[in-house]
């Protein structure tokens, strides 16, 4: 689990691709300093496992699943990635919770200047992602942790602050720049109960198969209002 606080920026040192896996070699000093093999570390919001290290990089492998659903396939030897260590207990929550597993892609298509701030407007690729922002909830860009301004039915805004745009990959993206979409977790999990048949109990007690997901009437016969 990781939190959207991006530890440092890495440059991509080597990749190798073989059909639609990959190995991604990745210059970093910070997320180095207690690294072992099988550790996780967000790669642009992608949580990998540390399969090789170094005093001064680290190789990671892409599976086909994450290729097809990440821009990690579209970086080249150069590029600078947002890197975070997973979370430790007892550390600060400073983000939301990241699980650093990516729902899809999106454009950015507008990158406009705000008094001190910039803000960011992004077209998911995927239209049905838009079910998991919402106004003024987290939503997290190639690992970071923001805030969702503004919202139609195609796109969202988030606004950067001048911390956040220095210390990040961000300051590199302009409109046409493929960026990475984790939603809220907790939304995605009440989006599936939402949607999820007959989910309220083996017994069928209150069997919900008829009513095709969570229904008001379920909600405020077990006391949720």
């Amino acid at each position: 689990m990781f939190t959207g606080l991006i530890e440092e920026v890495g440059t991509l040192k080597r990749t190798y691709k073989q059909g639609e896996a990959m190995k991604l070699t990745i210059e970093a000093s910070r997320v180095l300093g207690d690294v072992k093999d099988g550790d996780s570390i967000a790669v642009n919001g992608v949580c990998l496992t540390v399969t090789d290290f170094d005093a001064a990089s680290f190789t990671v492998d892409v599976m086909p699943q994450t290729y097809r659903h990440t821009n990690l396939k579209d970086m080249r030897p150069g590029e600078r990635l947002n890197l975070e260590r997973a979370m430790q207990a007892g550390g600060r929550f400073g983000g939301h919770i990241v699980q650093g597993h990516v729902d899809g892609t999106g454009t950015i298509v507008a990158r406009t200047p705000d008094a001190n701030a910039v803000v960011f407007t992004i077209q998911p690729h995927d239209p049905s992602l838009m079910r998991y922002v919402i106004g003024q909830g987290s939503v997290t860009l190639d690992g970071i942790s923001l805030t969702v301004i503004d919202r139609s039915d195609g796109e969202f805004s988030v606004s950067i602050i001048p911390h956040t745009l220095r210390e990040t990959a961000l300051q590199l993206k302009q409109p046409g720049s493929v960026i990475n979409i984790e939603g809220d977790v907790l939304g995605k999990y009440v989006d599936h109960l939402l949607r999820y048949p007959g989910g309220a109990g083996q017994d069928g007690e209150h069997s919900r198969k008829k009513s095709g997901g969570l229904t008001a009437a379920f909600l405020a016969e077990n006391g949720f209002f």
